[in-house]
């Protein structure tokens, strides 16, 4: 990694790890002159953001060029981690006091106008956006750290997503596409583990090695186990999604890229089968490819085209199981299940109501334990342990770039505590036994906190943000009376097609304890006749970029028996968010609303980029009276029944509210403790440890590239 690619890469590992890598000049004399140093601390502090003393000194080696090339990139890096780097230009400049006090019938009188002309904000009429007097900011502000990082950190953190046991976002994907790009040879090695346990990552890892032509036979066939790994280069190869949840179009591949994907096809085990998991997209991929060429030098690919393409008789192993399900042959599904360890753990609640005889198919699954992934351990743990707890709803999250989730009524019949206690103790016994072969851990600190953090299975729809966690944690808010959420949007031109007119519309929903609607806040109401809660104003168009505003007083609600107000993103016009070229929706934390300006960087809490294909978001639900926020980054439906506004869509809310407030998944508490246990000593204190797992402290919720690579194995 050249020294003109730092710039870049520092971008990335900013965003990633708030850390910066520091090249300074051989032999330079002169300091870098400390009032250079202190002004430029003073404007990233207005963003929330401060230099740890290592970094300072480091930066003091730098030449005054060196410096202010790395510290203008790193301040547009800020401002966009934050939701600075745009102007806020509320519908009522003077937001929240204008709107509070402002005349219901001159409300309504400057929407209606709104509305009927379609004008941008420049167009307002001065008395509809009075400014008003600000007092300075007051609130304390607890600056977020950016610390001094090394090249060897970097690809280790590089290489612990491309290591991760669990499929990683569209953001990690294009952060391990830019760091393979500008790698030097040796690099590429250090980035490269010998395995990629997660399938969908040998994809697009080698695509990308390929588009960089950075790749061998050698480097890359021992990542190719079945041919849907074959399968999933292709797709990668052509842009596509490599969860293979959608079927994507095939580029056309040049002849020596057809024998190289035939190639790895015919060193894979039991081609024919995995094939006709996704036949018909094998067929589309075989009309390219033109195995019938090749005939001679790969006959075990031109074997399997000919059954997928003549639809010739070939019996599955999925076949069979579900044969033998339909006619309960218990003993068939143990010695089945048994060649797929996986699959058994994944059907044993099924294997179970299927027979009486419990006790053999529980000394069947102890038999093919070690060969079950740590990460469906975990979760068979935990369903287990809570399988008779009496909950409304079993909430799923389908495979796909989309973030949705699907709740459906908990309909499982009931199963005896015993063999429910068997399983969950088989399960943690073997965890502990493969974690006592890790690297000792010594004294080990768990911080009870991270019951609320959920463990990282999946992060294939993760939005990128500020701070991305797990679906489903629960994070403390910080101090302060008032959440001021905020959004931010621009119509324009996309892959150069001209977006016309878009509106977003942000709504606050707020319901009681057992989530009977009490109020909303949105462009259909934008203030509470109950509560201290108001809406900046409807913006209807964004040729220059709009923002809206909500205010929410949280002591006002939760007094009038208000508990969860979940946040939601509405895409009026019908627009997907990945069609806009930019979306993003964030929230402050505030004790005088009226102290600063309605958009003040350093009192963002987060900040998370819209980018999918859908055109209702849930970023957050907040739980007033617990006072924590609900992690959600969720879509519900790419076409709406009703309006798009939030009156159309209660029902999905309160039944995604409902899902995600009583979602019950491993956390990571329960995950650490089972390391300590294994390879280390539980202690009391932070002081007292060798490890430390806490919220802010050794290992966080936020390492999760980390925790998928190291403590999921």
């Amino acid at each position: 990694m050249n020294n003109n690619n730092n710039i870049r890469i520092n971008s990335i590992y900013v965003r990633r790890a708030s850390k910066l890598m520091i090249e300074s000049s051989e032999g330079l004399q002169q300091q870098l002159p400390k009032k250079v140093l202190a002004t430029a601390l003073k404007k990233i502090e207005s963003l929330g953001f401060t230099f740890s003393n290592e970094l300072m000194q480091a930066m003091r080696k730098l030449s005054e060029e060196q410096f202010e090339a790395l510290y203008q990139q790193l301040v547009k890096d800020l401002k966009v981690m934050v939701g600075a780097h745009v102007e806020y230009k509320p519908m009522y400049a003077g937001f929240p006091q204008q709107v509070m006090e402002e005349d219901e019938a001159e409300l309504y009188l400057n929407a209606v106008f709104h509305y009927l002309t379609h004008l941008t904000l420049d167009d307002l009429d001065p008395s509809a956006a009075t400014t008003g007097l600000r007092s300075p900011l007051l609130e304390h502000r607890k600056l977020k750290v950016v610390d001094l990082g090394s090249k060897q950190a970097l690809l280790k953190l590089i290489r612990q997503l491309v290591e991760a046991k669990g499929s990683i976002s569209e953001t990690d994907k294009a952060d391990i596409d830019t760091v393979l790009e500008h790698a030097e040879l040796d690099e590429v090695d250090a980035l490269l583990p010998s395995e990629i346990p997660f399938k969908e990552n040998v994809g697009f890892v080698v695509a990308s090695l390929l588009k960089y032509e950075k790749a061998n036979i050698d480097r890359i066939g021992p990542y190719f186990k079945t041919s849907t790994d074959v399968l999933r280069l292709a797709v990668a190869w052509s842009d596509g999604d490599v969860s293979l949840a959608l079927a994507s179009p095939f580029r056309k591949f040049k002849r020596r890229e057809r024998r190289l994907l035939l190639g790895l096809l015919e060193q894979c085990g039991s081609i024919t089968e995995d094939m006709l998991r996704y036949k018909d997209r094998w067929i589309r991929l075989g009309e390219i490819l033109h195995p019938s060429e090749y005939k001679l030098r790969y006959p075990r690919c031109e074997e399997a085209f000919d059954i997928l393409r003549n639809n010739k008789l070939f019996t599955t192993f999925n076949g069979s199981v579900e044969l033998a399900f339909q006619y309960q042959n218990v003993w068939s599904l143990i010695e089945l299940l048994k060649q797929r360890p996986g699959e058994f753990a994944r059907r044993l609640d099924h294997l179970l109501r299927s027979t009486v005889d419990k006790e053999y198919v529980l000394l069947a699954f102890g038999e093919i334990l070690e060969q079950v992934s740590t990460p469906v351990l975990l979760q068979v743990k935990q369903h287990f342990a809570q399988r008779n707890e009496l909950q409304e709803l079993r909430v799923f999250f389908p495979k796909g770039n989309v973030a949705k989730a699907f709740a459906i009524p908990n309909q499982l019949p009931e199963m005896d505590d015993d063999t429910c206690r068997d399983v969950v103790k088989m399960c943690e016994q073997a965890l502990v036994q493969r974690f006592a072969a890790l690297p000792s851990l010594g004294k080990t600190y768990v911080d009870p906190q991270l019951h609320d953090y959920l463990v990282p299975f999946s992060q294939r729809s993760a939005s990128k943000a500020l701070h991305t966690i797990v679906r489903g944690s629960r994070v403390p808010m910080a101090e302060g009376d008032t959440i001021r959420f905020f959004n931010w949007w621009k119509e324009g031109t996309v892959n150069g097609q001209a977006t016309g007119r878009v509106d977003i519309d942000l709504s606050a929903v707020m319901y009681d304890e057992n989530w009977n609607y009490v109020e909303h806040i949105s462009y259909t109401n934008l203030r509470s006749s109950k509560y201290k809660a108001v809406h900046s104003g409807d913006i209807v168009t964004a040729p220059h970029g709009a923002s809206e505003f909500i205010d929410l007083h949280i002591p006002s609600i939760v007094d009038y028996g208000g508990r969860y107000v979940v946040a939601s993103l509405l895409s009026f016009t019908s627009h997907p968010y990945c069609d806009l070229p930019e979306c993003f929706v964030g929230w402050m934390m505030r004790k005088k609303p009226g102290s600063g300006e309605i958009f003040e960087p350093s009192t963002v809490a987060n900040k998370i980029d819209i980018t999918g294909d859908t055109q209702i978001v849930i970023p957050v639900i907040m739980d007033l009276v617990e006072r924590t926020v609900i992690w959600t980054d969720l879509g519900l439906t790419r076409h709406p029944d009703y309006h798009n506004n939030v009156e159309g869509n209660q029902k999905g809310m309160v039944l995604m509210g409902k899902a995600l407030t009583t979602l019950r998944k491993p956390n990571l508490y329960d995950l650490f403790t089972l390391h300590a246990k294994a390879r280390g000593e539980l202690v009391d204190s932070l002081d007292e440890a060798d490890t430390i797992f806490s919220v802010e402290h050794g290992i966080t919720p936020f390492d999760i590239e980390q925790i998928m690579a190291e403590y999921l194995a």
